[in-house]
């Protein structure tokens, strides 16, 4: 972990999992700023301008973007339609702002940013713990578990798994067979705003090591 503040690398078992909106929560419940590396289309309104619009928090809560790619893909194919490379070295944790930073990936953790690298490999080049969040679906559990033994495999720590949705027996059956705690439940609301996840950042606080 970064020894110039409290950060973490918010990372997802799949794409459409619910990274953003965990974010968001996470942000709230954590009094955090927020970092999103790489945005792969939407560039009109990106992850960044989600979590800003469901937390209501200040513009300076948030560091821009180090690639905008403009096609909704893989990071690696968005860059070379728009004649780029990604590199590792290209990245850096913005200057310490007093609070937590909090990192949201692009895909899941195996996602190719170029043609050798992967996001996992951007968790190691930042050297950051990481936040896992798992949605409960058929097969879940078997990426879940995947997904902490990669990690596992290449030496990050996993300080926390954040469900998004609720499935009691999927929970149990993960938090026994990894060992990493379940540090928040986010349940899929009807209307995500401020109001909404400021209440439930009151109501279940995370517990993030």
């Amino acid at each position: 972990m970064s020894t110039e503040r409290q950060a973490y690398f918010v990372t997802g078992i799949s794409t459409e999992v619910g990274k953003t909106v965990v974010s968001a929560f996470l942000q709230l419940a954590l009094d955090a700023d927020y970092w999103k590396p790489v945005q792969a289309g939407d560039l009109n309104f990106g992850d960044t301008d989600r979590v800003k619009a469901w937390t209501g928090m200040s513009e300076d809560r948030y560091h821009p973007e180090r690639y905008r790619l403009r096609t909704p893909a893989s990071p690696h194919y968005a860059a070379r339609l728009d004649g780029l490379a990604i590199k590792l070295e290209d990245f850096t944790l913005p200057e310490p702002g007093g609070r937590p930073l909090l990192v949201e990936g692009a895909g899941g953790l195996l996602v190719p940013l170029n043609e050798q690298q992967t996001m996992l490999d951007l968790v190691l080049h930042l050297d950051l713990p990481v936040i896992l969040v798992s949605r409960h679906y058929l097969g879940s559990i078997n990426h879940t578990l995947l997904s902490v033994e990669v990690l596992r495999g290449r030496g990050c720590r996993v300080c926390g798994i954040v469900f998004n949705g609720h499935n009691a027996e999927s929970a149990r059956i993960i938090q026994q067979l990894t060992g990493v705690p379940v540090i928040a439940e986010v349940p899929e609301l009807a209307e995500i705003n401020p109001t909404a996840l400021r209440k439930l950042a009151a109501t279940r606080p995370p517990s993030v090591a």
